[in-house]
This record gives structure tokens, C-alpha cells and sequence, in this order.
């Protein structure tokens, strides 16, 4: 996907060192600007209608956090034995984080993001499966109440375990440890983790 390649690169050289606490307004900016081009660029280079659609919801390290997604199938399986086989999607998602915070501080965030996402499932794609992903996160602010992120850009990675249901395994039930961090990228390396429940419709 030749556009997922450009938007990442538009959404390292921008946005990690902008801070929009600090930065003047034409550097504010930037993230709008760069979260719209990685969106248009995943969906442009999409030669597909979308796969599923998913909402998940969670916490972890006193803040709250939302998530709607879009997926695409990769259509392809690796280490297919009788039963398993290794398969994947991409995850486009919006989300909001909220923590409580005293007067002053900043409360909210949103982010967007793009993840890899491989997943360890049966070959009927029902029942139980294992997933593991290594994604790119866009953050709208730099401060969640008195905790500080040195980086708007963020990897996240996440570990998981689900099960899909349904007559045609269309519905998805999953759990999700994720860790959020700037990868050393800028210090201080203040990363936020989140438990999460997700749940997924495949079309």
C-alpha cells in the first residue's frame, strides 16, 4: 500500500517534536493536517470496500479512553496448518482519552491511528483466536492532567485474545492489553497503558 507508506512518513517528520502547548499556531496545525492525509491515504490506496468496523472501550493509568475503527483484510494466510493459520488487517481508528485533572490542566485527547495487526486464527475464521500488533498513534495534545508526553507520535502495540461468533463468524468479542509510548524516540519516555474490551463486526 504505497499511500500507507507516504502517510507515515508524513506522520514522523511533522508531528513528533511539535507540541501544540508550546508551538505557535501555524506549528498547531500540523497534526490536523498530517491526520488527514494518513487518513485519505489509507482510504485512497483501499482497492476494497472495508472489512469491519469495530468500537472499543477501556482505561488504565487513571484515564478513561474511547475508539471507533474501519478495518481492511490482508487476504492472505501464512502457516496454514489443518486447523490455524496465521492472517491480518490493517486498523485505521479515531479515539478520545479523558482523565480528571485540577483547573488548568488539560483533560482530553484524541488520537488517530494506523496498526498492522496480525492474528493467530482458525480457518473457518470462528471461535477463539490470539492477536499481536505494532501500530502508529497521533496525539491531539501532549498533556493528560499532570501526566506528560514528551512526543505527540506514539507506538502503540498490543496483545490480545478473542472470539468470533455468529453464522458467519461476523461478530468479534475480543480483550486487548495496549502500551502507547514515543519508542525513546524523546525523553522523558512517558508511556500510558490501557485494558480494553473491543468488539468487531466483519462484513
Amino acid at each position: 500500500m504505497p499511500g500507507v507508506r507516504l502517510a507515515t512518513l508524513f506522520f514522523v517528520r511533522y508531528d513528533f517534536e511539535c507540541d501544540p502547548d508550546r508551538q505557535d499556531n501555524d506549528i498547531k496545525k500540523k497534526p490536523l493536517v498530517t491526520a488527514f492525509a494518513l487518513v485519505w491515504a489509507v482510504v485512497s490506496a483501499s482497492s476494497h470496500a472495508l472489512d469491519g468496523v469495530s468500537v472499543e472501550g477501556g482505561n488504565g493509568d487513571g484515564a478513561d479512553m474511547r475508539r471507533i475503527g474501519v478495518q481492511w483484510d490482508w487476504n492472505g494466510r501464512w502457516f496454514q496448518g489443518p486447523n490455524w493459520h496465521l492472517g491480518g488487517y490493517w486498523d485505521l481508528s479515531l479515539g478520545h482519552w479523558h482523565r480528571d485533572a485540577p483547573a488548568g490542566l488539560n483533560e482530553n485527547i484524541t488520537e488517530i491511528g494506523l496498526t498492522p495487526t496480525f492474528r493467530w486464527q482458525q480457518n473457518d475464521l470462528r471461535g477463539l483466536y490470539l492477536e499481536g500488533a505494532i501500530g502508529f498513534h497521533l496525539l491531539s495534545r501532549t498533556s493528560l492532567g499532570d501526566k506528560r508526553f514528551s512526543t505527540m507520535f506514539h507506538f502503540g502495540d498490543h496483545v490480545g485474545a478473542g472470539y468470533r461468533f455468529g453464522a458467519k463468524g461476523e461478530y468479534d468479542l475480543s480483550y486487548r492489553f495496549q502500551h502507547l509510548s514515543n519508542g525513546g524516540i524523546k525523553q522523558p519516555n512517558r508511556g500510558i497503558l490501557f485494558n480494553q474490551i473491543r468488539f468487531q463486526y466483519h462484513f
